[in-house]
């Protein structure tokens, strides 16, 4: 696309991973809120989301994004079993940090150290990347994610007997996959529809 024709003026499109809450600007135009239907509002499964021009984009095609929200909600807040949530953002903020979607990494690191309380591990992986050394169960869960992101078919055997090593059982596994490929797929997504800007609140995830 030649010319990002809903860029304003004022935005300011930043250039390192950080934890502050950033604004996402699309390349195409969304939905105008008041020309939501019932059936866009049932696809958005977040009334609140219906404020959020990532998700007025999406919302072009219903089926699709309901089934892609209902999928996240899944993987992220059904916490009966497996990982705990902050791991669970740990995967997706890897995910993101290799993929180099700025966007998608500050919203799931900050949940990360919300949810963790470990600050300064998830800046130091902001920061330094997912090389950064954090601790053997973070280590394994990065390493985990990062071989889904880079090349699918390289996760193997290895990176379950890792994860195995340090704590996960069978259904923590299945969430760091679930985790880092579900958002393997968002970044590239959001990645070619539109970019991150420092000004203003962000969007709802």
């Amino acid at each position: 696309m030649s010319e990002k024709v809903l860029t304003p003026p004022e935005h300011v499109e930043p250039l390192v991973f950080t934890r502050d809450q950033l604004d996402w600007l699309p390349w195409l135009e969304p939905m105008a809120e008041q020309d939501l239907t019932a059936r866009h509002m049932a696809a958005l499964v977040d009334a609140a989301r219906a404020k959020s021009p990532y998700f007025r984009l999406l919302v072009r095609d219903p089926e699709v994004l309901e089934a892609r929200t209902r999928t996240d909600k899944d993987i992220f807040y059904n916490s009966d079993a497996g990982l705990p949530r902050a791991e669970r953002e740990l995967a997706a903020a890897a995910t993101s940090r290799f993929n180099g979607c700025i966007y998608c990494a500050s919203v799931h690191a900050r949940f990360a150290a919300t949810y963790s309380k470990r600050v300064d591990d998830v800046d130091r992986l902001l920061a330094k990347g997912v090389e950064a050394d954090l601790d053997a169960r973070w280590n394994a869960i990065v390493a985990a994610s990062v071989a889904l992101t880079a090349t699918p078919v390289t996760f193997g055997p290895e990176h379950v007997d890792r994860l195995r090593a340090v704590g996960l059982d069978d259904a923590a596994i299945v969430d760091v996959i679930n985790a880092a490929s579900f958002f393997n797929w968002a970044n590239r997504l959001m990645l070619s529809l539109g970019e991150p800007s420092a000004t203003g609140a962000a969007a709802n995830r």
